[in-house]
């Protein structure tokens, strides 16, 4: 499939400072459809490049001081997160389903023309009933974020992801259990984070079949061009 020249997309990453983010914003900025990048982060991500712009901002609960600066983009990519190891669910949901659903609705005024890509997880559950917490907040995360008035809303669920070589933002454990992504990937378990950050600039540019891409989804879009 061949995209739209005339197609060039501004896009919102969130969370570079983080490992996902920071492999989606370097696909972003490798793209050549790709013209700009804003990034919103609590502190300086360390990146310099004619396309980037950065914003720091300590409230993510409250960004409506920074809201001006966010008008004219056509693309988030959501990578901010936490791990709900040791957290109780009121805190999780707090800085899962409440943080995300108080951007999106201010990006979803703001820029009704937008695409919203969420980074969501492998056994995300749907129907926000199952036992796992974190399953059902991320559930009702992806539900209630696509009632907002986006041009395309899709929730990307990966499993394992190998970072790119040079990565400055490795969790720390992934050195503990790398050894196994050849094996993941085989068992259509895992993914490369440049896939990801290519599978969310593709579904802008082609849109998907559905707005929930799992590993394997993940891959195909990945490889449009």
């Amino acid at each position: 499939m061949m995209s739209n020249p005339d197609i060039k997309i501004r896009a919102i990453v969130t969370g570079s400072t983080g490992m996902v983010g920071e492999g989606v914003l370097q696909e972003c900025l490798q793209h050549p459809q790709v013209e700009a990048v804003l990034v919103i982060n609590r502190k300086p991500c360390g990146v310099s490049h004619p396309k980037l712009k950065e914003i720091i901002h300590a409230d993510f609960f409250d960004i409506s001081p920074v809201a001006s600066q966010l008008i004219g983009y056509n693309a988030c990519f959501f990578c901010l997160g936490v791990s709900s190891i040791g957290m109780k669910e009121p805190e999780y949901y707090k800085l899962t389903y409440t943080l995300t659903m108080h951007i999106a609705q201010t990006l979803s005024s703001l820029n009704p023309g937008m695409t919203f890509c969420y980074v969501s997880g492998g056994s995300t559950d749907s129907t926000e009933k199952g036992k796992m917490m974190w399953a059902r907040v991320k559930g009702k995360t992806e539900n209630d974020l696509a009632k907002l008035p986006f041009k395309q809303e899709y929730n990307f669920r990966p499993g394992m992801m190998k970072p790119a070589k040079g990565a400055k933002n490795v969790l720390r454990y992934y050195k503990y259990f790398s050894w196994l992504y050849p094996l993941f990937r085989a068992l259509g378990m895992a993914s490369t984070i440049a896939e990801l950050g290519r599978a969310m600039i593709n579904s802008v540019l082609y849109g998907y079949k559905t707005r929930i891409l799992e590993i394997k989804d993940i891959i195909t879009l990945a490889g449009e061009n």
